[in-house]
């Protein structure tokens, strides 16, 4: 069994390879070829969080696994992660366990790449201006994801928390500078959001985080917080506005997104607001963005078999080059 840490997955993966994993997971799921449960979920309500267990099995790529990953946003305040998680990755010839990953990181990457996937897909080829609505643990991998499918000259950064908006746009400008992308700490999302090419928001809010005449003709917007049916960070109308919209998951968001389900309960619109799913797009049997005015949107909530083919890979390159550590209980 290999123990794999958070820098050793780094150092052996790069964002590139995670956005080229996650659009074979995707299409393998929406051919049917991939076997995922809906998570589970429980609700931890004295710490306002909530622990999901997420498995998969993929047989094209012989990936077998579950990700055990927490969801506590207080965490934050005495220095935690957010989202802290674990990966067991399984060989699925034996059922044995042969790694076992830091899943806080794994949670990151595959997520960037989940929305980097989709802005490779979907948004304009000559896009230069990025806003990301959320600054906290997931923020850094969102912005490698974005940067991985564009050529963006500016990201602009909007959180709750002006003081960490402000932190994360000084520490990835810094890491950033080379590439000559300019970060700003906007003042308001609707600042952020206006004019923006790419729009990225990763929070936990209940209510819409912009408002939708911010959002400019050609924008490709990705959702990816609101993941609880109560949750909405992305405005109804929106969706009305967006002449494609791709969710990873039929099934998973219209269970867990409340971005879809509360307008939809409210009779905004109904689930044929969806075109399609992301595994569809890549697998060319629908069309994504058809012209340079179309709003296109991607709604993802997350689902196994992202977790089981990225850790997968990461795996597999950790064996090839001798990286973790190797134990037996």
């Amino acid at each position: 069994m290999r123990l794999i840490t958070r820098e050793e997955m780094r150092r052996v993966y790069s964002m590139e390879e995670a956005i080229e994993a996650v659009k074979l997971a995707f299409s393998l799921f929406s051919e049917g070829k991939a076997i995922v449960p809906l998570r589970t979920k429980i609700d931890v309500s004295k710490s306002e969080g909530q622990a999901l267990f997420m498995s998969a099995y993929v047989e094209d790529t012989m990936s077998l696994g579950l990700k055990i990953v927490s969801v506590f946003p207080n965490n934050v305040k005495v220095g935690k992660p957010a989202v802290p998680a674990t990966m067991v990755h399984m060989d699925p010839e034996t059922g044995e366990v042969c790694a076992i990953m830091d899943g806080t990181y794994l949670t990151q990457v595959r997520t960037g790449a989940a929305a980097g996937a989709a802005t490779d897909l979907l948004a304009r080829k000559d896009a230069t201006v990025g806003a990301l609505i959320g600054a906290g643990g997931q923020s850094s991998a969102q912005i490698e994801g974005m940067l991985a499918a564009r050529t963006l000259k500016e990201i602009r950064i909007y959180d709750a928390d002006g003081e960490r908006a402000q932190n994360t746009a000084q520490t990835q400008g810094r890491k950033w500078e080379k590439a000559g992308v300019r970060f700003l700490a906007a003042k308001s999302a609707e600042e952020a959001v206006r004019g923006a090419d790419v729009i990225t928001t990763i929070t936990t809010a209940k209510d819409p985080v912009f408002p939708v005449e911010a959002v400019k003709s050609g924008a490709h917007i990705n959702g990816v917080g609101s993941f609880k049916p109560d949750m909405q960070e992305i405005p109804s109308g929106i969706y009305l506005k967006a002449k494609r919209v791709f969710v990873e998951s039929r099934e998973a968001v219209l269970s867990e997104a409340g971005d879809l389900i509360i307008p939809i309960k409210g009779g905004v619109f109904t689930e044929k607001i969806i075109t399609g799913e992301l595994g569809e797009l890549v697998a060319g049997k629908i069309a994504g963005r058809k012209n340079n005015e179309e709003i296109t949107l991607f709604k993802t909530v997350g689902i196994g078999v992202q977790d089981v083919v990225t850790a997968g890979e990461i795996y597999k390159r950790a064996v090839e080059q001798n990286v973790g550590t190797e134990f037996t209980f």
